[in-house]
């Protein structure tokens, strides 16, 4: 007991979320971002979308969410995919099986840490704002 109660009081101490935090909507960070006419290295296969980082599992967590398509009625249900952005290989590939689609294509999983390792760095500035703070395009 006396052991998780060390590896827990830093994350206290800190104001972090331990192991099995349930995130709030409220603690989610947002910034939109899009793909600029010129840009080659753009890694998701929609051009526009919303950068979002949370607490979870004990760690920050980026994810890319897709925009709600314009074609879309009002009326319509949207379910936006997800995928996580890392440069963690495992969570890269096997972490975003559900909508891998959401990725351009890659040759390897290399090419694909190449693309999204500038949006990781901008990911983890967002997760240092305000639990809450939805952040200007571009503010980053």
């Amino acid at each position: 007991m006396m052991a998780q109660m060390a590896v827990a009081m830093p994350l206290v101490l800190a104001g972090e979320q331990g192991m099995f935090h349930v995130p709030s909507v409220e603690e989610v960070r947002l910034q939109p971002i899009s793909r600029a006419e010129n840009e080659t290295g753009w890694p998701f296969s929609v051009d526009d979308g919303m950068l979002a980082c949370v607490w979870s599992g004990g760690q920050k967590v980026v994810t890319f969410l897709e925009n709600r398509p314009a074609d879309l009625e009002d009326g319509q249900t949207f379910q936006p995919r997800h995928v996580i952005v890392t440069t963690d290989p495992m969570l890269l590939t096997i972490g975003n099986m559900a909508y891998r689609d959401l990725f351009r294509p890659a040759a390897s999983v290399e090419e694909r840490i190449r693309q999204v390792a500038p949006f990781v760095t901008l990911g983890q500035r967002l997760c240092d704002q305000p639990a809450g703070a939805r952040v200007g395009h571009g503010e980053l």
